[in-house]
C-alpha cells in the first residue's frame, strides 16, 4: 500500500491531499506520520512527497531522516532524495543502515558521499554490478590509487581513467577496441539487446559494421579524450575495408531484395556485420575456444534457404531409371536442332536410344 501510494504521489504527481489539508503545518504532517498510530500516516506522507520540494532546507532534512525510520518504501525515497539533497547528519544514520541491510540505493548514497577513506576500508562491502566502477570514480582521483581493471568492463575502465586525470599507453589502448568487437561477434544476445550505439544509422538498406555498436563507439570516445586520436584513426581504417567487405558480400544483397520487417532487416544486418567484422580480427584477438561463427548468429530460415547454398544430390547411375515413355525424347530433340547437336556432340547415350 505505502509503495502504491509513493507512485501516485511522485511519478503521477497528484496534486497533494483534499484541499482542508494544504494549510496544516509541516511540522504536524511529519509528527502525524512518524506517529504510525496517528491514523495518519497514508494523507501525511501523500501531502508530504507534494510539498517536500518547496520546502526549507530544514524542512527537508527533518522529512529525509523521518522516512529513514519508515518502511523500507520510504527509505528507498529517502536514499533517492539524498543523491541530491545530502547533509552531513544524514551520515551517522546512513551508515547504520547500510551497514546493517547493505540496501543497493543506500550504498549508492554512501559512494557518492561518504568519506573517501571509509569506502576504501569497505570495498570489498560494494558487491552490485557497478558499484566498484562508482566507487573507483571517487578512490582514483588519489593519482597512487591502483585501480582494480579486472572488477571493470573495458567501457568503464577508460571512463575512470578519463575522469580522474589518468593516462593510458598506446601498447595498453590500442587492442581495447578490437577485443570490445570480438566480445560483441562471439556472445551471444537476444534481439533485445541489439547493443548499437543510439547513433548509428542503422535505417533500412545502411551498411551497418563494427564501429555503430555501442561499446565500440564509447571505447573509441573515451580513447579519444584520452588523446588516442591516431590509434582511433587506425581502427577507423579498419572498420572502413570491413564495411566494404559487407556491402558487396552475398548475404548483404540478399537482405536488400527481401521483403523482411524492419525488425528481422536490422537484425540480419547485425548479424551479418557481427560475421565480417570476425573474419577480419588478426588471429591475436580470436581464441581457441571461440565457437563456430555460423553457430553464434543461428541464422534463420531467410539466411539459410537464401544465402547458403543447398548441396546437389549425387545421382548413381544404377539409381537412373529408364522412362517408361521414350517417344517424348524423341519429339523433344527432333524439334529442337541445337538440342540434337548438342547430344550428337557430347554423344550421350541417350542419343542411341532417343535420337533419331
Amino acid at each position: 500500500m505505502a509503495q502504491l501510494e509513493l507512485m501516485n504521489a511522485v511519478n503521477m504527481n497528484i496534486g497533494g491531499t483534499e484541499t482542508g489539508k494544504r494549510n496544516t503545518p509541516i511540522a504536524t504532517l511529519i509528527k502525524n506520520f512518524i506517529n504510525k498510530k496517528s491514523g495518519r500516516v497514508s494523507d501525511s506522507r501523500k501531502e508530504i512527497l507534494w510539498r517536500f520540494r518547496y520546502l526549507d532546507w530544514k524542512d527537508q532534512k527533518k522529512i529525509i531522516l523521518a522516512f529513514l525510520d519508515s518502511g523500507k518504501i520510504d527509505r528507498q525515497w529517502a536514499y533517492s532524495m539524498m543523491l541530491d539533497y545530502w547533509d552531513v547528519s544524514f551520515e551517522p544514520k546512513v551508515k547504520e543502515l547500510w551497514e546493517q541491510l547493505h540496501e543497493e540505493r543506500c550504498s549508492w548514497v554512501v559512494i557518492r558521499h561518504f568519506p573517501v577513506k571509509y569506502l576504501s576500508k569497505n570495498l570489498e562491502q560494494f558487491t552490485a554490478d557497478r558499484d566498484y566502477f562508482f566507487v573507483s570514480l571517487r578512490l582514483a582521483a588519489d593519482e597512487n590509487y591502483i585501480i582494480q581493471k579486472d572488477k571493470l568492463s573495458l567501457t568503464d575502465y577508460l571512463s575512470v581513467l578519463h575522469h580522474t586525470g589518468r593516462h593510458i599507453s598506446d601498447d595498453e589502448a590500442k587492442d581495447i577496441p578490437y577485443i570490445l568487437v570480438h566480445k560483441i561477434c562471439v556472445e551471444r544476445f537476444s534481439e533485445d539487446e541489439r547493443q548499437l550505439d543510439r547513433y548509428a544509422d542503422s535505417r533500412r538498406g545502411n551498411v551497418i559494421s563494427p564501429i555503430h555498436f555501442q561499446n565500440v563507439n564509447l571505447a573509441l570516445y573515451y580513447l579519444r579524450k584520452l588523446d588516442c586520436s591516431h590509434l582511433v584513426s587506425s581502427f577507423e581504417t579498419w572498420n572502413a575495408e570491413v564495411q566494404k567487405t559487407i556491402l558487396n558480400s552475398p548475404e548483404f544483397k540478399a537482405v536488400a531484395k527481401l521483403d523482411l520487417d524492419e525488425w528481422d532487416d536490422l537484425n540480419a544486418r547485425i548479424n551479418i556485420a557481427r560475421k565480417y567484422a570476425y573474419l577480419a580480427l588478426d588471429d591475436k584477438y580470436k581464441l581457441s575456444s571461440d565457437p563456430d561463427i555460423e553457430e553464434v548468429l543461428q541464422p534463420k530460415d531467410w539466411y539459410v534457404e537464401t544465402i547458403l547454398p543447398k548441396p546437389k544430390p549425387i545421382i548413381q547411375s544404377s539409381d537412373v531409371t529408364e522412362p517408361q515413355d521414350s517417344s517424348m525424347f524423341k519429339e523433344m530433340i527432333a524439334q529442337n536442332t541445337a538440342l540434337k547437336n548438342l547430344v550428337e556432340r557430347f554423344k550421350l547415350g541417350i542419343i542411341n536410344n532417343f535420337a533419331e
